[in-house]
């Protein structure tokens, strides 16, 4: 664990709360004082008038019209914390942060002890100590001893925290993260420095940043660990601040630097990570020099890029991912949820924490919870500056920005394989051919996989041979590895089934068909539902969400495009293909395969094609097919010399005619 006595320097640190003056206190007694005088000349009417004009000394956050405050405006939130939220494999010594839109009154956080709190397993309470580092915002709860190892925490901020003007938190905020198995022993760096070392041109109004590589301890950062000096080592006044949501330390010098001047900045070994590593020499140099241009930066930062952009639609509603691209590099302190915001109806704000990318310029805002379905956003970014104090000013990107997140997932009744689900081909009553040497038929992880029939003629099974050690009718140019049990009542031609059929593989094939027909039946009579809007019979192109979609045609192709399953977050996503004829996968032609990209947790095992006729999936070979198929009249994959693979995530059931691959790979989903 850190050493608690590194928190014993901490009145050192520079503080900035942004609260008025003495003087200017002063000044709002007297307009307040004078205001009054003046009103009792006046009518009750005129004098309710004036009292909210005069405003008592015009609060922060006071609405123009009735001189009431904003709720919004006036409450303090928790901007960042580290751990982030949900974050997993935390070390065991670390300390825990809490990064506040504002400066916060320390007495509030330290006493009483329950306005930061951590808890283990079981609400049991973590004993530990809670500091304050004005220079970052931030309060740092300290472990008494070190974490337990891979479990879960609870770290909450309740509502006794409040900021210096007594304005508290609206609500608790609480978070949760869980440690992994070992203590951090491995020293910080320095990843980023702006200017860079030697740097020339550089504008005499910027501020300096060295970036980390990981989170800090602000309470070690202060104007004597972050220093800038001049020609023959005269240090440059100015201010020290943190921003824990970029892991940035940043140095404001007073007044402009001086012309064409090289400078020298430094960070002092004695900042430390979380976890009390000092920092160490890196491949970023420090100390690093740079040298000033004669003119000051004039150019204000625009937004370049927004995800999701303006007006996107069917977001998913468990996206970590809004964020903001600027056009330059920003000031790490003016990026926080005090500047990026995100609302639903009605103006509601969405409980969050604000990151920044100093390396990519980007800004990102992380909902606490998941956000809710088929429901309009709005993000806005506004306040935020660059390295320069430059605004943000509008650009062809629209800022403020909306998105509408995706519809509730429609809920699909399980689908239950039986006996088939370990199969990855069964060729029906017809038997199934493999033509080429890479065909491989294998379970997900360590499970292994099936192929079986219900004929019975040795010559039905060609180019297979299995864990068991049957072979039947494999050539050099035909070998089918079955890295389980080929299910049959045929006799292999080399191997323990030579002499004699398998009773418990010749019994287990027709009630696998049995099966299968059932699955086939129930998948046929589900009524068409789905969030997306109901496909044409060609499916390229598409992004779905779950649901029961019935061939308009009778026939679905997948050609011309790949076809995207989107789960939005739900591991249960079902989708449902009904065909009363055929399905085609690839083309046009012969030449372009055709794959299905599954997205946000959707799952092969979740798949299905109810085929009313026969399939043909890649003729050419190639290309990736997901999902478990289910066909009257056989499944075909390739076509005999093509050498590129053709892979099912899923399996291929045919009730009549066989199936045939032809260098297939079939990964059968578990369970």
């Amino acid at each position: 664990m850190q050493n608690p006595g590194v928190r014993t320097h901490k009145g050192s640190v520079d503080r900035i709360d942004g609260s008025p003056g003495s003087d200017e206190k002063g000044k709002q007694m007297k307009k307040s004082a004078s205001c009054s005088r003046f009103l009792t000349w006046f009518t009750v009417l005129l004098l309710s008038a004036l009292a909210a004009g005069c405003g008592g000394g015009g609060g922060e956050g006071r609405d123009p019209i009735l001189g009431s405050p904003s709720i919004a405006a006036t409450r303090p939130t928790v901007t960042f914390t580290a751990p982030a939220n949900l974050a997993t494999a935390v070390a065991t010594n670390s300390n825990v942060t809490a990064t506040f839109s504002r400066a916060m009154n320390p007495a509030t956080l330290v006493s009483p002890a329950t306005t930061f709190t951590l808890t283990g397993p079981g609400g049991a309470p973590v004993a530990g100590t809670v500091t304050y580092a004005a220079v970052g915002n931030t309060a740092i709860f300290n472990p008494t001893v070190d974490l337990a190892g891979n479990t879960q925490y609870i770290a909450t901020i309740t509502t006794a925290a409040a900021d210096t003007a007594g304005n508290t938190l609206a609500s608790n905020f609480a978070w949760t993260f869980v440690t992994g198995a070992a203590p951090d022993v491995v020293a910080p760096l320095i990843s980023l420095t702006a200017p860079a070392d030697t740097a020339t041109g550089v504008e005499i109004n910027r501020k300096i940043t060295a970036t980390f590589n990981e989170a800090m301890d602000p309470a070690t950062i202060s104007g004597t660990s972050f220093t800038l000096t001049g020609p023959g080592g005269a240090p440059v006044a100015g201010t020290v601040t943190y921003a824990a949501a970029g892991a940035t330390v940043t140095f404001t010098p007073a007044s402009n630097l001086a012309n064409n001047t090289t400078y020298t900045a430094t960070v002092a070994n004695t900042v430390t990570d979380l976890a009390g590593n000092a920092l160490a020499a890196g491949p970023v140099p420090n100390p690093w020099t740079f040298t000033t241009a004669a003119a000051p930066d004039t150019t204000a930062p625009r937004i370049n890029f927004t995800n999701p952009v303006n007006l996107a639609t069917n977001v998913s509603v468990v996206t970590k991912a809004i964020n903001a691209t600027f056009s330059e590099p920003m000031d790490p302190a003016t990026i926080s949820t005090a500047t990026f915001t995100l609302t639903g109806p009605g103006v509601t704000p969405v409980t969050g924490t604000v990151s920044y990318d100093p390396l990519n310029n980007v800004a990102t805002f992380a909902p606490l919870a998941d956000l809710a379905f088929s429901t309009q956003y709005t993000a806005t970014v506004t306040g935020a500056t660059d390295l320069a104090g430059n605004a943000l000013v509008s650009g062809l990107v629209p800022n403020p920005w909306t998105f509408t997140t995706a519809a509730a997932p429609v809920i699909v009744s399980p689908i239950n394989l039986r006996t088939a689900e370990p199969y990855g081909i069964f060729g029906g009553s017809a038997g199934m051919t493999n033509m080429g040497t890479l065909t491989v038929i294998d379970g997900a992880g360590a499970l292994t996989a099936d192929i079986g029939t219900t004929a019975t003629a040795t010559s039905s099974i060609t180019g297979f041979h299995d864990s068991n050690g049957d072979i039947y009718t494999e050539t050099l140019a035909n070998i089918g590895n079955v890295t389980g049990t080929i299910k049959t009542c045929a006799v292999s031609t080399t191997g323990p089934t030579s002499a004699g059929v398998n009773a418990a593989n010749c019994a287990a094939a027709p009630q696998a068909r049995l099966d299968a027909q059932t699955a086939y039946q129930v998948l046929e009579a589900m009524a068409p539902v789905g969030a997306s809007p109901a496909p044409g019979g060609n499916l390229a192109g598409l992004t779905l969400l779950p649901g029961v979609y019935k061939a308009p045609a009778g026939s679905f192709a997948i050609q011309g495009g790949d076809l995207t399953l989107d789960a939005a977050g739900d591991a249960n996503a079902t989708w449902v293909f009904q065909m009363a004829t055929s399905l085609t996968v690839g083309g046009p032609g012969a030449a372009f395969p055709q794959s299905i990209i599954l997205a946000n947790g959707a799952q092969a095992k979740n798949v299905f094609w109810q085929v009313g006729s026969a399939a043909t999936i890649n003729a050419g070979g190639g290309g990736t097919m997901v999902g478990t198929i289910i066909s009257q009249a056989g499944v075909t994959f390739s076509t005999a010399g093509n050498v590129a693979i053709v892979t099912l995530n899923g399996r291929a059931l045919s009730l009549g005619a066989s199936v045939t691959v032809v260098n297939t790979v079939i990964n059968v989903p578990a369970p």
